[in-house]
């Protein structure tokens, strides 16, 4: 197994010394090397990564401001000369974090770590699918089978699940998007619902665990087609 695996980093020496560490590690495969955020942030859209090497203290765009704006993240490995960053780097669910100079047994340390997450990640039951969402300026992860309505409010939507809901700042849209269109379905303009949760439902309400969810009438049939192929 190899990891598809890009450095983030400003400083062309820095790329050069991680380059060499993963050229020589035997479970990494270097796709690319980046100098700024906005390169790299192109770079992983269009391309399957499986890990970044990413520098911390960057100009403009730092490598939280990266992580920030990526909605599902590759494994993470945060590379800095500084240890302030360390607790903060724990909000980002990142796989380690290197100081510089970094050391090639802690450097490999830090892939056996992310090999075991990636392997973990692969043999993930559908049960345990799960995306990244930002609510009050953190990532926070959400297992897709705890969902169990989205609501639209304004601005924001309501995630709720199992264990509570969460707030978040998107439209119904965009969040759509991010989930899997066979196991969700939204069902009102206002309302997306997990079909594995539906209890029952009439002409113009679904019960989710026991509470009410509108149903738009033009959205009926398609609801009993989808609950038929779940």
């Amino acid at each position: 197994m190899k990891l598809r695996s890009i450095i983030v980093d400003d400083s062309s020496m820095q790329r050069m010394a991680v380059a060499q560490l993963v050229n020589k590690h035997p479970n990494l495969a270097l796709v690319a090397q980046y100098s700024n955020a906005i390169e790299a942030n192109n770079g992983i859209k269009n391309n399957e990564i499986d890990l970044i090497f990413l520098d911390v203290e960057m100009p403009i765009i730092n490598g939280f401001d990266l992580l920030e704006s990526l909605e599902n993240p590759p494994q993470v490995i945060l590379i800095t000369g500084k240890p302030d960053y360390a607790l903060k780097a724990f909000d980002y669910d990142v796989t380690d974090y290197l100081y510089k100079p970094i050391s090639y047994s802690r450097f490999e340390a830090s892939i056996k770590r992310a090999l075991a997450r990636h392997e973990q990640t692969q043999n993930v039951s559908a049960e345990e699918e799960y995306i990244f969402v930002k609510s009050n300026l953190k990532k926070r992860k959400v297992v897709l089978n705890d969902i169990k309505w989205v609501e639209a409010l304004g601005d924001y939507i309501k995630v709720v699940t199992n264990e509570g809901n969460i707030v978040i700042l998107s439209t119904m849209k965009s969040f759509e998007k991010q989930l899997p269109q066979e196991k969700f379905l939204r069902i009102h303009k206002s309302y997306i619902v997990n079909l594995e949760k539906v209890e029952k439902f009439n002409s113009k309400n679904i019960e989710v665990e026991g509470r009410q969810v509108p149903l738009s009438r033009n959205k009926k049939n398609e609801l009993m087609e989808a609950l038929y192929n779940v």
